[in-house]
């Protein structure tokens, strides 16, 4: 299944190029909510909650009451999960407040799985050169996917995977890397990161994955904003 991905900032919708880089922005979140009508299910994240600020708790209401969505961004406590929940999310995505410098932030994570039912929990597990990165990517930890995983399943139904080296840049993604998480855990797994042509889609479908598509998409869906950058985003950081 492909999964669309908004990103809010600023009650917009942008794309970022590694988690840094704005390089798309849209005023309409709803109007590009439409434009996904034919998808089943919406990723949708709040950066400016990821970030520390003030969650767009309306606007995400909003996209939940219209299309089945599951919602990340600055979900560090039970209070805060349970309100997303209510604002009508499908699920909840966990990222950084899974982990802590030292791994895997139990003390956090039991009590969520038990006020929350497990399958309405995602965990967000976000890898560059296969150790898990958090706060909005910024800090690497030792811990690698096949260390995470594993320890993570207790307390989810299903994780985001995210291939750092690769996202936004339309430049394609690691397959093999995919692969190998395939063999760590039984749950499902929505892969993210760089996914741009339709053979790495079916290529994720055969291991069982979603795809959850940023850049690709919104180049499939608004190709005007693209007419510059052919080759994506990428081709603008070079020709800078």
């Amino acid at each position: 299944m492909i999964i669309p991905c908004i990103d809010l900032m600023g009650r917009k919708v942008v794309q970022l190029v590694q988690g840094r880089e704005k390089f798309l922005e849209l005023p309409d979140p709803l109007a590009v909510l439409e434009k996904f009508s034919e998808y089943p299910e919406i990723q949708v994240i709040d950066l400016d909650a990821a970030m520390g600020g003030k969650p767009q708790a309306d606007l995400v209401h909003d996209l939940c009451r219209r299309k089945p969505c599951r919602v990340g961004g600055g979900i560090r406590s039970i209070e805060r999960a349970q309100e997303v929940l209510a604002a009508g999310a499908k699920k909840v995505i966990v990222g950084s407040a899974a982990f802590t410098r030292l791994g895997i932030r139990r003390e956090f994570l039991r009590p969520l799985a038990a006020a929350i039912p497990r399958e309405q929990i995602m965990i967000g597990v976000d890898c560059r050169g296969d150790h898990v990165a958090i706060h909005g990517w910024r800090e690497t930890l030792p811990m690698t996917s096949a260390e995470a995983l594993p320890q993570l399943e207790p307390y989810a139904s299903e994780f985001l995977c995210t291939y750092i080296d690769a996202e936004g840049q339309l430049q394609g993604t690691n397959l093999e890397w995919f692969r190998r998480l395939r063999s760590f855990t039984r749950l499902p797994i929505t892969a993210a990161g760089g996914i741009t042509t339709d053979e790495e889609i079916q290529a994720l479908e055969q291991l069982g994955m979603n795809a959850a598509l940023g850049m690709a998409i919104y180049r499939k869906v608004f190709p005007e904003l693209f007419a510059r950058y052919p080759s994506g985003p990428a081709e603008e950081s070079s020709s800078a």
